[in-house]
């Protein structure tokens, strides 16, 4: 056995030992790769957020909307976090159009129709299931077979891509399209 390979089993298995009956729940949890960058539990939603590659719209849409704060607060949130691939299937000049000082009301109403209170798991989201979010309108649940969908009010779909990366005040789940609300 390599001495690195040694070293890293050993440093597990104490970690393992640590993190037994004690440990807040945050540090059972794993940690979950997102966008090249670690997605810590004992840290927020922003705080994790901010060092994904895959997530830099969204975060300067939620700096733009002025929504850190909220999103750095205790919690718990349910967040579906777009992709920088989600945000650009949208059409051309929407997101530049959206960040503008201008269009914050119209900005905010998107990113919290991403956001539901409480701490909903992958194991939690069943399908036909009604969410309501933060904004005031609701997703819908959809299921088949593996994969878990989430309807905003205008029908449209998107597919969750990352499940359950728990953060110390909610959970995200990556999704693959911006989802909309009704107005």
């Amino acid at each position: 056995m390599k001495y690195s390979t040694l070293i890293a089993s050993v440093t597990l298995a104490i970690a393992g030992i640590a993190g037994s009956a004690t440990a807040p729940a945050a540090a059972k949890e794993k940690t979950v790769m997102v966008g090249g960058a670690a997605m810590y539990p004992t840290k927020t939603i922003v705080a994790n957020a901010v060092h994904s590659r895959d997530h830099t719209t969204l975060v300067a849409a939620v700096k733009a909307a002025g929504l850190v704060d909220t999103l750095s607060g205790p919690g718990p949130f349910t967040v579906f976090a777009p992709t920088n691939s989600a945000f650009a299937k949208l059409p051309k000049g929407t997101v530049e159009t959206l960040v503008k000082p201008e269009n914050k009301s119209t900005l905010t109403k998107i990113l919290t129709y991403h956001v539901v209170p409480g701490k909903l798991e992958a194991e939690d989201l069943t399908d036909g299931q009604r969410l309501t979010t933060v904004e005031g309108e609701q997703l819908t649940v959809r299921k088949a077979g593996s994969r878990t969908m989430i309807v905003d009010a205008k029908g449209g779909t998107s597919t969750i891509t990352i499940p359950d990366v728990n953060q110390s005040n909610g959970v995200i789940h990556v999704v693959n399209t911006v989802l909309m609300p009704a107005s």
